[in-house]
């Protein structure tokens, strides 16, 4: 184990990769043949001395039934079964992704998840996989991202330009919710073995400034975010405004009984979590953003924003990668934190899912992969997420998310909408931060006696 590392507040976590390699199209590739899983499990074996051992992919809901409901693709099957046959040949255990973001095509031209039928044929599918592969699969994800296929798309309109409805696109979020539910209870019923849950886009950050109303505005953004499913999820009810309305349930989408559904109990809840955001007021934006930038900061992204009370602004003095998103690996812990703090003992097992924080760029003097400072935000990440697991918070897995997964759209969205990205070009490789660990949920943190103060090794103590 490396010297100064808490592992001992990480062992019983699950350690594995998950990517979106849809294993119904063709065969995926073996996890030695891997680049990053072979990048990520050396990278962990080198910091706590621990093997990574799952490894989580998604199914191809549009490759298994691309034809209608009832009919099935039997050679994209077996191109499954195989697929979980080898990883288990190899001692790495197999996790199931249900839904990454595309539906078959004759559900995406009946409404997607605008229609509620959506939700009935997600839970006949789940129902069907359960049947084939649940003697094999250890962990059950409904979905990579309960808000891309919902308010991403039917909401806002990012993915496909025309289709954001604005508030008359929330029932995609009832409907996936359901969906989920009902799928949850399809698996069970079809006796698979595995642990079942789903992925919540883990969305985190922090006041802008000292004004009441910048911190209304970062609860607003989680209120938006992270409550708009967590609350059905958890507490069974949607989430409501400050004027005690639920946007969700005004549109007149949901039925006696929904509820229930949704709130079938999870196995576990996986937090998909990319970077913290710096949150204002947008009454406050000419306070926050110089004069000459009000405009800029005024992007697409925002001009959505604005509309629910809060507007996103780039983080002063704080570091970034060439890729534009801050650096700050105390940001994944202050945000479970706030989850924590919210729902208490109703959260069941966390498992992180984290997508490298955008370190594409992570290049030394040379251009190859510079791994000495890849892992030193890998052990800032960890360090501070140790911490919580010291302070009780249940998290049960972790896993990377292959950075070069999504990538254009994680280059279109953060270029194109400029979502906290400073209006300067970042230098290509930024000097580590010295104060990594000094700042957010445990702050007040303290170094073990006679361990190296470098930023990368104090242990943190309990929440703030």
């Amino acid at each position: 184990m490396s010297d100064g590392f808490p592992h001992e507040s990480l062992h019983g976590v699950d350690w594995g990769v998950a990517t979106a390699d849809t294993v119904a199209s063709a065969p995926p590739p073996l996890p030695e043949r891997g680049g990053h899983f072979q990048q990520w499990t050396d990278d962990l074996r080198q910091l706590t001395g621990i093997t990574a051992d799952t490894h989580r992919m998604v199914a191809g809901w549009p490759q298994l039934q691309p034809d209608g409901p009832g009919s099935w693709d039997h050679d994209a099957l077996d191109r499954c079964d195989r697929a979980l046959d080898s990883l288990l040949a190899h001692a790495t255990r197999p996790s199931l992704t249900l839904l990454d973001r595309s539906l078959p095509p004759w559900l995406d031209a009946a409404g997607g998840w605008l229609a509620r039928d959506t939700a009935e044929h997600f839970a006949e599918y789940a129902a069907e996989l359960g049947r084939r592969f649940g003697d094999r699969v250890e962990r059950w994800i409904t979905s990579t991202d309960l808000a891309g296929p919902t308010i991403a798309d039917h909401v806002a309109g990012m993915y496909s330009p025309g289709r954001g409805a604005g508030r008359a696109g929330l029932p995609a979020v009832h409907h996936i919710l359901l969906g989920n539910g009902l799928a949850t209870q399809a698996l069970r019923a079809a006796g698979a073995d595995g642990r079942i849950g789903t992925t919540i886009t883990l969305v985190g950050g922090y006041a802008a400034t000292d004004d009441p109303y910048d911190r209304l505005a970062l609860e607003r953004l989680e209120s938006w975010t992270n409550r708009l499913f967590l609350d059905p999820l958890l507490l069974g009810e949607h989430t409501v405004t400050e004027d005690d309305v639920s946007p969700v349930a005004v549109t007149g989408c949901v039925r006696p009984g929904d509820l229930e559904v949704i709130a079938t109990g999870q196995d576990l809840v996986c937090l998909s979590w990319h970077t913290p955001f710096r949150v204002t007021a947008p009454e406050n934006l000419p306070r926050v953003v110089r004069t000459a930038n009000c405009r800029r900061a005024l992007n697409e992204v925002n001009r959505l924003l604005v509309g629910l009370g809060f507007a996103i602004v780039p983080f002063e003095d704080v570091e970034t990668t060439a890729f534009g998103w801050p650096i700050i690996p105390e940001g994944l812990a202050d945000a479970v934190a706030g989850l924590y703090e919210l729902y208490g003992e109703l959260l069941p097992p966390l498992s992180v899912v984290d997508n490298g924080m955008g370190d594409l760029d992570l290049v030394d003097d040379t251009g190859h992969s510079d791994d000495t400072r890849r892992r030193a935000l890998l052990c800032a990440r960890l360090t501070w997420l140790a911490g919580l697991v010291a302070a009780g918070v249940d998290v049960c897995g972790y896993e990377y998310w292959s950075v070069l997964d999504n990538l254009e759209a994680k280059f279109r969205y953060t270029r194109l909408y400029a979502m906290a990205v400073p209006d300067h070009e970042p230098d290509a490789c930024p000097p580590d931060p010295a104060d990594w660990l000094h700042r957010g949920a445990f702050a007040n943190a303290t170094a073990p006696e006679g361990t190296p103060t470098d930023g990368l090794r104090l242990v943190p103590s309990e929440p703030q």
